[in-house]
């Protein structure tokens, strides 16, 4: 499980990186909604980097913690370029990664359990319910 709490945070490492470009190069009629909340995205996603690395640190494990590891392990790909990204570009790319990041948060929470590890269990639910509720958000942005 430690690949994937390690893979986890690289996800959200990148994430983060990613949802402040979208955040600064959003244009379009849902500007201003965007922006804020892709805001609200990523400061509610460096908690959760930090919390999984103290996951990874309280089992005596380092986490990864490099930049160049992270662009290595990833499954989150980062932006190549800083363009303009419209309102609905965003929102495609954001729920693309939500998605991903919800399915991984699946497969660590079914290795936990398998596992025992209950604390790990109930941080991923956590994860899991965010995912849910930001997906259904984002779906109603969209229609």
């Amino acid at each position: 499980m430690k690949k994937e709490l390690n893979q986890y945070l690289a996800n959200l490492a990148v994430l983060n990186v990613k949802l402040h470009n979208l955040h600064w190069n959003v244009v379009g009629e849902q500007f201003k909604a965007i922006h804020e909340f892709t805001e609200g995205l990523y400061d509610a996603y460096f908690k959760l980097y930090d919390e999984v690395a103290e996951l990874l640190k309280i089992r005596g494990e380092y986490p990864a913690a490099s930049l160049k590891t992270y662009l290595e392990i990833a499954t989150v790909k980062e932006l190549a370029e800083n363009v303009d990204f419209s309102t609905k570009e965003v929102l495609d790319i954001v729920i693309a990664d939500l998605q991903l990041m919800k399915n991984l948060a699946l497969n660590i929470r079914a290795l936990a359990d398998q596992a025992g590890d209950f604390e790990i269990v109930a941080e991923m639910e956590d994860h899991i319910k965010d995912y849910n509720k930001n997906l259904w958000m984002l779906s109603a942005m969209t229609k």
